[in-house]
């Protein structure tokens, strides 16, 4: 052992001798302490450091607060510089948080794994800290802000001992955008600034935006896990049995302690991004969703931009970077995951994508399925509990036709096919810089935003649901984002392969109460809807089965069919056909020839299509098989009402808006008058 300790002190030693001599080390540390001196001061002991690094008092009196309260041993101010990120990511190698990878095969990226107890969003421990319990809503956690505040308080008093606070400012969205905003994480986590560096444009941009008097969403995060003089560090520290992920959205503060995952610390994203910023939309007049943006170019050159919202794991980060089989046609990702959008002057919706880099779900990812998903994770990446291949590359299911005959499993076990278990967790994650995207848009970062077209949403049926059809006007619209649901998945804890509601995908992401937040979509379309620019809004539905239990649709790319519609649509050709639930593609009249049976429905309620409106000449789809995917069956769909109305009764105990409700009985009217 005094051999081994000796060769890791020798190894240590070399380490710093190669940094630049502004670098330091703490004896026994993790290398995460290193930093360039100008941004880190030996932790409480020096605030008045802290003036010189923070030009904002507002920032500089909340960081002494949570200082004097955590008790680091070092605070490091984030720049953001490649500098900065190198010896970040020497750290986490070093304490055994990060592997790196063949550099050859997948350069300057790594692998993590997490604690098997850490490894989703965890919506049982999320609250909504509101002064009023009914502003929460019925499908939030709510608690008492003070006594929320007060066991934090506990919880955060000396969590950073022995650990290093950093302090990283972020803009969510471009640089001095109108849209963007500001936000400044606490954390004592290497993972979640290597991570943050990657997800939002982070570092000294964000604070020269902020300037000295610029207001900010504060964040705290601690992984729950002091270290004692001598104490080493863990792989993946975390408090497994002590988590809370709170938001307090009257003074829009986020506090986070337990987790090192994801959405739990990574306090930019679902936090800020979707539910601080919701209620910041909410009393502003915009909209902070849970949609990827795209946009569609026709063969003539002329383009859409397109937004929509599934539940996470439901192909969103498919749509997003989509390769158009039909020819001529071009798709281009403004983001993947998350929309801000603000009304302009001329009532034209705009929207940015306040993130930098994608978050994705691994598994199922592939060439076949995402191929510039796959290609934006080349390089520079992060990649967390996915298996690692005998070269030192990432593998995960779905990934390649067949599995590898050996692999270390993200639990760090041996694997092979054999095992009986899966070698990558459902729900492990790549992060990547957009900018890598190969098709990621030129006006991706453009401040001004992109003009919306389309809204589309949709979610994961097996049944019932079409393959996509219109909504009538901006409030049935509305309403089709109210009855989303799908099967659940493993980026959330519970069940997997359970229906549940999720409207508008927000569910655990809506940081008010969901009534006043489909109220709030009502009350944008009588503003805004005057000037004639509000967006269409569509459904799809790409995951419907037939008897078999296999997928109808054949997805992915052939989805573009599907997207040249709503272009269509939106750009205002006739050629669709209205139904009891909206109106669809014009493909039924060539297939529909029976007068009688729940199928003719469609053709007894409104608009006859043309033909020409979805070209599917190429697939190998029979006429039965697109029958079965545009079926409207009165008599599910009247099932579907009544399970509708209980939702809005029981789920959400009444708090849903007249306008919605209106809509419901309209959708029976119809059924029942087909």
């Amino acid at each position: 052992r005094g051999f081994a300790k000796r060769k890791m002190l020798a190894a240590a030693k070399r380490l710093i001798s190669s940094a630049p001599s502004s670098i330091g080390m703490v004896a026994g540390r993790c290398m995460s302490s290193w930093a360039p001196s100008k941004f880190r001061v030996k932790g409480a002991e020096s605030f008045g450091a802290l003036d010189d690094m923070l030009d904002n008092d507002k920032v500089k009196t909340w960081v002494k607060s949570y200082a004097e309260l955590m008790e680091p041993e070092f605070i490091h101010v984030c720049d953001g510089s490649e500098e900065e990120n190198k010896y970040i990511l020497d750290s986490l190698v070093h304490s055994g948080t990060f592997i790196k990878l063949n550099e050859k095969l997948r350069p300057n990226s790594y692998l993590a794994r997490s604690d098997p107890a850490d490894v989703a969003r965890v919506e049982k421990q999320t609250y909504i800290c509101s002064e009023n319990q009914r502003d929460a809503g019925p499908l939030n956690n709510w608690h008492e802000p003070e006594s929320m505040r007060q066991t934090l308080k506990d919880l955060y008093k000396g969590c950073m001992k022995g650990r290093t606070m950093y302090i990283i400012p972020y803009s969510m969205g471009p640089l001095g955008s109108h849209i963007s905003h500001i936000g400044v994480e606490i954390t004592d986590s290497a993972y979640v600034v290597a991570n943050m560096r990657i997800m939002s444009r982070m570092g000294k941009g964000a604070l020269d935006v902020l300037g000295t008097d610029g207001d900010f969403v504060p964040g705290v995060h601690s992984v729950g896990h002091p270290l004692g003089p001598k104490q080493p560090e863990k792989a993946w520290p975390c408090n497994a049995d002590n988590k809370y992920i709170v938001h307090f959205p009257e003074t829009r503060e986020i506090m986070s302690y337990g987790s090192g995952y994801g959405g739990n610390a990574l306090l930019g994203k679902k936090c800020f991004a979707l539910r601080i910023a919701s209620t910041m939309a909410r009393d502003e007049g915009w909209l902070a969703e849970h949609m990827l943006i795209l946009s569609l170019t026709n063969p003539e050159g002329k383009k859409k931009y397109i937004a929509a919202a599934y539940p996470s794991a439901c192909g969103k980060t498919n749509l997003a970077m989509l390769e158009p089989t039909i020819p001529g046609w071009k798709v281009e990702c403004i983001g993947d995951d998350i929309a801000w959008m603000k009304f302009d002057k001329d009532g034209t919706l705009r929207a940015i994508n306040p993130e930098a880099g994608f978050f994705g779900v691994a598994p199922g990812t592939s060439m076949h399925t995402n191929p510039n998903a796959m290609r934006s994770a080349s390089g520079n990446s992060i990649f967390t509990n996915v298996a690692l291949t005998p070269d030192g590359d990432v593998w995960w299911e779905g990934m390649t036709k067949e599995a590898p005959q050996r692999l270390t499993s993200w639990l760090g076990r041996e694997w092979t096919p054999e095992s009986g278990v899966d070698a990558a967790h459902p729900n492990a994650r790549f992060t990547a810089p957009a900018n890598q995207c190969p098709i990621i848009g030129d006006e991706w970062e453009d401040p001004a935003g992109v003009p919306i077209s389309a809204i589309i949403f949709g979610g994961r049926r097996s049944d019932t649901v079409p393959l996509v059809y219109e909504s009538f006007d901006w409030n049935h619209g509305t309403f089709l984002g109210t009855v989303c649901s799908s099967e659940t998945t493993a980026a959330a804890e519970g069940k997997r392969g359970v229906l549940r509601n999720d409207p508008f995908a927000m569910k655990p992401f809506c940081g008010y109460n969901i009534g006043d937040y489909f109220q709030h979509w009502i009350s944008l379309g009588q503003k805004h809807g005057s000037k004639g620019n509000l967006p269409r809004i569509f459904y799809t539905n790409w995951f419907r089965k037939n008897e078999a239990g296999k997928f109808i649709w054949p997805g992915f790319g052939e989805n573009s069919r599907v997207l040249r519609w709503i272009f269509d649509r939106a750009d205002g050709v006739d050629n669709a056909e209205e139904t009891a639930i909206g109106a669809l593609f014009g493909y039924l009249k060539t297939i529909c020839t029976c007068s009688l049976g729940s199928f003719c429905l469609i053709c007894s309620l409104g608009y006859v299509p043309t033909v020409e409106s979805m070209d599917i000449s190429s697939l190998s789809l029979s006429n039965e098989e697109m029958k079965e995917l545009l079926k409207v069956d009165r008599e599910r769909w009247l099932e579907e009402v009544e399970n509708y109305k209980r939702f809005y009764d029981k789920d959400l105990e009444g708090v849903v808006p007249k306008a919605i409700y209106e809509q419901l009985d309209l959708l029976r009217d119809r059924l029942s008058k087909a």
